[in-house]
């Protein structure tokens, strides 16, 4: 018996005890007929809400429809549309033989100072890394432009993909002036850039950042097991210490499909 997350109708969670965590039995769903918001969109939100909190973990198969619907009063229509919205996010896959299973939850990340591993790490996505390269090599006129050295100068350029339950969420590339700080490959496994470059005594204090999106590679589209052709965003960054110094360049690609960046806009007076 272990205590997991229930989401309510106004999706908020609440904890309740239970055997079968993982499924929708687990939740306590329920919608609300008064209410103007289509009864479909108040049942997906709530699946939606159960996998962003880990309550339908990746690989949860989401249970009977016509059990869902009878539970919940609502038309298999209604139910088959609510869970065909999750499909369309890729949060849900439909397997022959198998049912509807979670596949994984939307990485939402904030537009803050902070490292795309500490964010998953808070967000309970269990993070690892794979280094695909990490090599001195001279600096183009973009990264020689970025970090403030001179073109041609050296710089230590490390790529990696960032995965989250095993499937791949980011390919990575940074660039960091030398002799900034020790970069292996076993300490680049086991934790993310900026908390090495805090443990090195550099306080991060501002960035640079531009965020876009466009098509990927066919490279691309494999490391991130993607389609080729396959909706991507990109974000580049340059990160500042406390001194103004560059200490970072980063040049990030992200799945589309399971990632998302959250903009909080304030009225400017």
């Amino acid at each position: 018996m272990t205590g997991v997350p229930v989401i309510r109708t106004d999706g908020y969670p609440q904890s309740v005890t239970s055997a079968t965590a993982g499924s929708t039995e687990s939740l306590d769903l329920s919608v609300d007929r008064s209410s103007p918001v289509p009864l479909y969109y108040q049942l997906a939100r709530q699946l939606e809400a159960a996998i962003e909190h880990g309550a339908l973990g990746p690989g949860s198969l989401l249970g009977n429809e016509i059990e869902l619907a009878g539970r919940l009063g609502l038309s298999r229509p209604t139910v088959r549309q609510a869970i065909q919205s999750l499909v369309d996010k890729g949060l849900l896959v439909r397997r022959r033989g198998v049912g509807t299973q979670v596949v994984h939850s939307q990485v939402k990340r904030p537009l803050e100072l902070s490292s795309l591993y500490d964010d998953l790490e808070a967000a309970g996505q269990h993070p690892t890394t794979r280094v695909l390269l990490s090599e001195v090599r001279s600096a183009s006129a973009e990264v020689a432009a970025a970090l403030g050295v001179a073109e041609g100068a050296e710089v230590h350029l490390i790529e990696r993909l960032r995965l989250t339950h095993g499937q791949p969420v980011a390919f990575l590339a940074n660039y960091v002036p030398t002799g900034l700080l020790d970069l292996d490959t076993e300490r680049l496994e086991a934790t993310g850039l900026y908390r090495l470059l805090r443990s090195a005594g550099i306080t991060l204090h501002s960035a640079r950042q531009t965020v876009g999106a466009r098509v990927a590679t066919a490279e691309e589209a494999e490391r991130l097991e993607e389609p080729e052709g396959a909706a991507v965003l990109t974000m580049q960054r340059t990160a500042y210490d406390d001194t103004g110094r560059p200490v970072e360049y980063g040049s990030h690609i992200y799945r589309a499909s399971r990632y998302s960046f959250d903009f909080q806009l304030l009225v400017r007076n």
